[in-house]
């Protein structure tokens, strides 16, 4: 049984609008924007952004809406939630590893993402100073330089981390709401500036074209697996943050219809920010597919040598600070959130315990940048050779937790959970929707998140 905790007299969102923002802000986070838009244009376009949104709507939002419906049944902690669902059907508590999974991954997530997170608080600043005055050719080595220095990669780190725990200690209304109640409509406000910037500074015309020229011939089995796997990762499922955002939504919001905006508008973000970033990419001769080397050292380079480069430069990476903001509290929020069900632990001392333990753990990847950069603790292993800290977390976290936790969720709800317990929760408008999504969520999308696991396993660690 959960441990005494304010938990049992849980709030609950304000409106369905500021869920909506919530999950939209939890979704949407530093990969969206370095990541997506460039595997669209290598993978066929307009062609691959079809394909995806097929694995959205087969896979990733049937998911979204088995994780949703886990937390609001069980009104608690991914952990204690699973749990409570699982005795209301009669099953096995044992089903709390679905929700222990997805609470271990987001914490370790958040422990390098941090890290990560706070090179866009330094990037605001050196964009802000025009880059020191160098050679826009010179721009790029700063990155390199920031990483090599692991005194400054921690003082960020421990920057970011503290903002983080302050927005969550706060508690849901005056912490969460109230940050992306401010935050998300300035995110999109932010991207629309910078498209705008985008298309009189930039190459407009070959950004476009590369984001949304459908080539047909590129769609094949791989690049099926790469819409599903993106479809997945991107939604931000399997990592309890949707779990717990799930636990404080009221009997009166629709889970179906929300899992549906949320998803869409998650594909819509990183969308808009291909056509942020290409534009200006092209219009400079760079290479659009550097990963966050495109964001931290491709784009600092167009920035440096284009008109009102300091003013955009910094208000682009103030906007990644925002999306890495709204994810982060997200990722952090179920750990919190357990020790108050299971240890009874106030908020603001969950906040400090567990902030700290996040930022020891995350100076793991500090380091993996710097000073060991070549200890492979694993090496022993060939398949962890040369895996430091931080690519270690991510392998485990990306390739084995996160999907494998999505298999169990949608088995979990999809074959565990009473059917009169799914049609009482779920509005899905018509009898064939309500069939649809029991097919799409027993067998569909976990044979296609496995498909991506066994991929993933045999590629290595995530890119």
């Amino acid at each position: 049984m959960a441990g005494p905790s304010s938990a049992g007299s849980r709030q609950t969102w304000s409106s369905n609008w500021t869920f909506i923002l919530a999950a939209i802000g939890a979704a949407v986070g530093l990969g969206n924007i370095w990541k997506f838009p460039y595997v669209v244009g290598v993978n066929g376009g307009g062609a691959f952004v079809i394909v995806y949104l097929v694995a959205v709507f087969l896979i990733a939002i049937p998911i979204l809406i088995g994780e949703l419906l886990i937390g609001r049944l069980g009104h608690r902690s991914p952990p204690v939630a699973v749990e409570n669902v699982a005795a209301e059907s009669g099953r096995s508590r044992s089903w709390s590893i679905v929700g222990w999974m997805g609470l271990i991954a987001g914490f370790l997530i958040a422990t390098y993402y941090s890290v990560i997170a706070g090179w866009t608080l330094a990037y605001i600043l050196k964009a802000a100073g025009g880059f020191g005055g160098v050679a826009a050719t010179e721009v790029a080595q700063q990155f390199e330089l920031l990483q090599e220095d692991p005194v400054m990669m921690t003082a960020w780190h421990t920057l970011f981390i503290t903002i983080a725990m302050f927005i969550v200690a706060r508690g849901l209304n005056d912490g969460i709401e109230r940050t992306v109640s401010f935050l998300m409509p300035a995110l999109f406000v932010m991207m629309i500036v910078m498209i705008g910037y985008a298309a009189v500074a930039g190459d407009f015309g070959a950004g476009v074209e590369f984001l949304f020229n459908a080539d047909f011939s590129k769609i094949n089995a791989e690049t099926i697996l790469i819409a599903i796997g993106q479809a997945f990762f991107s939604i931000g499922v399997a990592m309890g943050l949707m779990m717990i955002y799930g636990a404080y939504v009221p009997d009166s919001v629709s889970l179906t219809r929300s899992a549906t905006i949320i998803a869409v508008a998650d594909t819509l973000v990183a969308i808009l920010a291909g056509l942020m970033i290409f534009p200006l990419v092209f219009s400079n001769g760079l290479d659009p597919g550097e990963g966050p080397g495109l964001i931290f050292k491709t784009l600092p380079t167009a920035f440096a040598s284009m008109p009102g480069g300091q003013i955009f430069g910094a208000l682009f990476f103030l906007l990644l600070a925002f999306a890495a903001v709204t994810s982060i509290i997200a990722l952090i929020e179920p750990m919190i959130a357990f020790a108050e069900d299971r240890w009874g632990m106030a908020r603001r001392t969950g906040c400090i315990v567990f902030g700290v333990i996040a930022w020891a753990l995350g100076l793991g990847t500090v380091f993996s940048f710097n000073a060991l950069s070549d200890f492979a603790p694993l090496s022993a292993f060939r398949v962890f050779d040369g895996m430091t800290v931080y690519a270690l977390i991510d392998y485990f976290t990306a390739n084995i937790m996160m999907p494998l936790g999505g298999i169990l969720i949608a088995v979990f709800v999809g074959w565990m959970v009473k059917q009169e317990i799914l049609d009482e929760h779920l509005d899905f408008g018509s009898p064939l929707l309500a069939k649809t999504w029991r097919l799409l969520i027993r067998f569909i999308a976990p044979v296609g998140i496995l498909a991506v696991l066994v991929t993933s396993l045999n590629q290595g660690p995530a890119g």
